[in-house]
């Protein structure tokens, strides 16, 4: 018996039996683990009343903007506000062979919420790296492009899906959350990191 599934209404696929892969070129892959954590609104509630959310200012393009969405860090994953996100990095470290001993979360209040073409440069120095995000609430889109430039490709994954991305994509491909539909609900994002992954190897 999965002891934290009994004492608690949320719980995980720890065998990932979802888990469906896709190579998106020669050396970059994007996996989608649907339903990978149930109980995933009960979560949400809890981190929305408990996280210090903040809101950044960000410089870019000489010039200086108050980002669309509130962000949150924990540089210990044990000091994560809710035991199920420590039961996550445990299980995602057990299962893709990477410590992630870190989270970085971001919380979309509605469809105006968004985040721009980036990297995870900071938390991915390396050539190859494995990054989980684990959406909980409304489902966003997930566009990811090659930094080379083409199309983009899309995902749309839903409250306790999981979406990692491999391989180079963090060198060779970029990522956003775009703007949507101002009625759509709030979206919290928990990007599992990796103190390994963000040293150049």
């Amino acid at each position: 018996m999965d002891l934290f599934v009994a004492r608690n209404p949320l719980g995980l696929d720890r065998a990932f039996t979802t888990a469906k892969r896709s190579a998106i070129d020669t050396s970059s892959w994007i996996e989608l683990v649907p339903a990978w954590m149930r109980g995933g609104e009960e979560l949400l509630e809890q981190l929305l009343e408990s996280v210090p959310w903040q809101q950044h200012y960000r410089r870019m393009f000489e010039q200086t903007f108050l980002e669309p969405r509130l962000t949150a860090q924990y540089k210990s994953v044990d000091s994560a506000p809710h035991r199920a996100l420590i039961d996550a990095a445990s299980a995602l470290s057990d299962h893709y062979g990477v410590k992630y001993d870190n989270l970085w979360m971001n919380l979309y209040r509605n469809g105006r919420d968004s985040t721009g073409w980036h990297r995870d440069r900071f938390s991915c120095r390396r050539p190859e790296c494995i990054v989980p995000v684990l959406t909980l609430g409304a489902a966003r889109r997930f566009l990811l492009k090659p930094r080379a430039g083409g199309s983009s490709i899309g995902f749309e994954p839903h409250s306790g899906d999981l979406i990692v991305m491999g391989g180079r994509c963090q060198e060779d491909w970029v990522h956003c959350v775009p703007k949507g539909d101002p009625a759509i609900g709030v979206r919290i994002s928990v990007n599992f990191q990796s103190s390994e992954q963000a040293k150049r190897g």
